[in-house]
């Protein structure tokens, strides 16, 4: 079977995260890819090593460019400009994720390019948008993580943990790739692109939901609890005597069933609803250890497991 995107041509002037990994799930669904890449130099990620692999290029680079052709042009000369007009105007969609105006300078920006094809769509992904001062800076996942709040609630308190992947970078590229799978769609509606704006500090916002829900619907500003959640008890890592395990109590009906069968002492009126046992973690949490710490994590998977309880 062909991929879905088969027939689809896509123009990637990206680089580093965000877009590449947009792109690389376009190619997966079938898209051909063309990959622009700066002459002599290339994509920055190709120099971000070790690892390398066996035939030394960077791992970081190869893990978000599978399925893409490539060419290496210098968009500062008149030949080099005209080869890239050409393959952005031949293209179904154009990626890009220069600062504001960058593609304008070589002639490559949205306005002038859709005059020439107006199917073409269109996608720009920036640090903070392209409306305000924010615009000029450069979008750094890091920096992001550490604007957006993410950085405060991840982590052991006061200590700002950033998350072990660049993940505000993957939540861009993955919104870039919905924006542009729903702009295809709308062409093939009414016969005209259009242009996606995509930045990182909008889709770290999104992606911490509930945590950024808590303040804007309440007033309450969330805080880094280590492995526990904010809503939700027992929901985190516990001790056993071996070593550490997660039980996961998603509800009411879950936690009555689990404390009947492990821990009957709990099973009282005072730990019956979550907001109660939110209320009462520090005591509860503490109990729950005190026995765990008892049996190996083996004993507790396989006990808690057989009561269709996520552990």
């Amino acid at each position: 079977m062909s991929g879905a995107l088969a027939g689809i041509t896509i123009a990637d002037f990206s680089r580093v995260l965000a877009g590449p990994y947009a792109t690389m799930l376009l190619g997966d669904l079938g898209a051909d890819v063309i990959k622009i890449e700066r002459a002599g130099v290339g994509d920055d990620t190709r120099g971000w090593g070790p690892p390398f692999d066996s035939q030394g290029r960077a791992t970081y680079f190869q893990s978000v460019n599978r399925n893409k052709s490539g060419i290496a042009l210098d968009l500062a000369s008149a030949a080099g400009a005209a080869k890239a007009r050409e393959i952005a105007l031949s293209a179904d969609v154009v990626i890009e994720n220069f600062q504001t105006g960058g593609m304008e300078k070589f002639g490559l920006g949205y306005d002038e390019l859709k005059k020439l094809n107006p199917r073409l769509i269109y996608c720009s992904i920036t640090g903070f948008g392209s409306s305000d001062a924010a615009s000029e800076l450069p979008g750094y996942d890091l920096l992001v993580q550490g604007m957006s709040g993410l950085m405060s609630i991840t982590g052991e308190p006061g200590s700002p943990t950033k998350v072990g992947v660049a993940l505000i970078d993957v939540l861009a590229g993955t919104h870039a790739t919905i924006g542009i799978l729903a702009a295809l769609r709308a062409r093939d509606v009414n016969g005209v692109g259009q242009k996606i704006e995509i930045n990182l500090l909008s889709s770290a916002l999104s992606a911490m939901v509930n945590q950024t829900g808590a303040f804007a619907g309440a007033g309450v500003t969330p805080k880094a609890m280590g492995n526990a959640h904010p809503s939700i008890v027992p929901y985190e890592i516990f001790n056993a005597s071996d070593k550490k395990f997660i039980v996961a109590v998603g509800n009411d009906t879950q936690w009555q069933r689990f404390a009947e069968a492990i821990a009957p002492d709990l099973a009282i009126a005072k730990y019956a609803k979550n907001s109660d046992r939110v209320t009462h973690r520090t005591e509860l949490v503490g109990a729950l250890n005190s026995l765990f710490v008892t049996q190996t994590a083996e004993h507790w998977v396989t006990t808690i497991r057989a009561l269709s309880i996520p552990v």
